[in-house]
């Protein structure tokens, strides 16, 4: 990961870049970023390159079949059915075969199947450019190399944003490059580099030594700094991606939407689902929950259908038990919420302060069974997080070992980073030129810790 992030960085984006803006001509730009985006994904998948060629050329022709065949209805069912076959055999069949032998006592072998890079972010962008074919939203594209390029876009290619592809339709067609938007770019796209590298990868270091170590050396103490690493590991990786891909997005001339607006000073779950991951949440809100009949099917199914949409959400991040909890746990907590409206309604000072707490409270215990490896030590680990107030040497050597200087001070600058402090100097004269001095020095050190470091994980790679 090293090796590559540096390439990356160093070599790849540069060239690419380049030639970007030097080729003449729409067309050859187009072609070179689908070659571009096509390298950049056969570098990591180098088998699985076919399965993205193969998945979005299919999706082409089922878009043209849609428009001028009879049985359109049908061939959007089956569209949607070879789709989700993928995702089920890359990324499922292990799962699924444990659930059988566990509930049957089989013994199948549990086939080992590598997942591809990406894959639930490449097959949901190429299911809702069909579906919108289908609902008369987009015209289907009778240029090939325009859908790959939508499909494989390596900015967003491998850990989203989910692009609809009515949003960059005109920009695929015809875009322009301008300076500012360039440099713009560039700034957002170090800001995403230091999120994930600085900030990221500091939590994420400290949450994988505790949640490792095993029960007998954690405490309570070991327990809450664990999971509150994690809890900001995660939002700066995947927040620090997206930037990446939105900063890469401009300086190619295209404009992908925000993924993430500040979702840790969130008063409640709901307003969370409206700041964290917004494209996964508005893809499930489009293409399952008004499908489904949303809320105007009375409030029993109202209920169905929200816990039918977190349990998906919570299986479309992982094959495992964990993540079905997950996203019923968000699902209850946000039927609770509508049935309690006390919860969500605003207050003084002092209950928006508790509404606070509860959001991040309820956030961070869901968070620890998102991390654990099974569900018992999910259980075990928030049970430590409440009642583990026994006295134990090893276990609170190893949780004051984790608090360095440089943790301490990454803590800071991360709690900082998820509060929207930026708008308050956005308007200061000074806050042009200090963000780019600052983006220099950022990017430096970036470099510096890739080339010096081993430890450069991408959470949402897996998903």
């Amino acid at each position: 990961m090293v090796f590559s992030s540096m390439v990356f960085v160093c070599i790849f984006l540069p060239l690419t870049f380049g030639f970007h803006c030097i080729l003449p001509g729409i067309k050859a730009k187009n072609a070179m970023l689908v070659i571009a985006s096509v390298l950049f994904y056969a570098y990591g998948e180098p088998v699985y390159v076919v399965l993205l060629l193969a998945s979005a050329f299919l999706n082409y022709l089922c878009a043209l079949a849609v428009k001028r065949f009879c049985y359109k209805r049908l061939i959007l069912i089956l569209t949607v059915i070879w789709n989700l076959a993928i995702l089920i055999i890359f990324k499922y069949t292990g799962f699924i075969v444990e659930m059988i032998n566990s509930i049957s006592g089989f013994s199948i072998s549990v086939p080992v199947i590598r997942m591809p890079i990406g894959i639930s972010f490449f097959t949901f962008q190429a299911m809702s450019y069909v579906i919108d074919v289908y609902r008369g939203v987009t015209r289907e594209q009778k240029s090939f190399g325009k859908v790959l390029l939508y499909i494989s876009f390596f900015p967003q290619l491998i850990a989203g944003p989910i692009v609809k592809y009515h949003d960059i339709e005109q920009e695929i067609n015809s875009r322009t490059q301008s300076i500012q938007g360039i440099s713009m770019g560039i700034r957002r796209f170090i800001a995403g580099l230091c999120k994930k590298v600085l900030i990221a990868n500091t939590m994420g270091m400290a949450a994988d030594t505790l949640f490792s170590a095993g029960n007998a050396r954690i405490n309570m103490l070991a327990a809450w700094i664990g999971a509150v690493s994690y809890m900001l590991q995660i939002y700066f990786d995947f927040s620090g991606y997206s930037d990446m891909a939105i900063g890469l997005g401009w300086m190619f001339g295209f404009h992908f939407k925000e993924n993430f607006n500040y979702p840790y000073i969130s008063a409640n779950i709901q307003e969370f689902w409206r700041r964290w991951h917004i494209s996964l949440s508005g893809w499930f809100q489009e293409y399952l929950y008004i499908p489904l009949g949303g809320n105007r099917k009375g409030k029993v199914r109202t209920v169905a259908n929200k816990m039918i949409v977190f349990l998906c959400t919570g299986i479309w991040h992982g094959a495992s038990l964990n993540f079905v909890f997950w996203g019923a746990y968000h699902g209850f907590f946000l039927l609770l919420e509508e049935y309690i409206p006390a919860i969500r309604r605003k207050g003084g000072a002092l209950k928006t302060l508790f509404q606070h707490l509860y959001a991040l409270l309820t956030v961070c215990v869901g968070f620890v069974f998102f991390r654990a490896e099974t569900m018992q030590e999910g259980c075990l680990w928030v049970k430590m997080m409440f009642t583990g107030f026994q006295k134990n040497t090893e276990a609170m050597s190893l949780a004051v070992q984790q608090l360095t200087p440089v943790y301490l001070v990454t803590f800071g600058a991360a709690v900082a980073a998820s509060l929207p402090v930026k708008k308050i100097f956005q308007k200061k004269p000074f806050y042009e030129p200090l963000s780019y001095v600052l983006s220099m020095i950022g990017l430096i050190l970036c470099i510096l810790s890739l080339a010096s470091g081993t430890y450069n994980p991408f959470i949402y790679f897996r998903f």
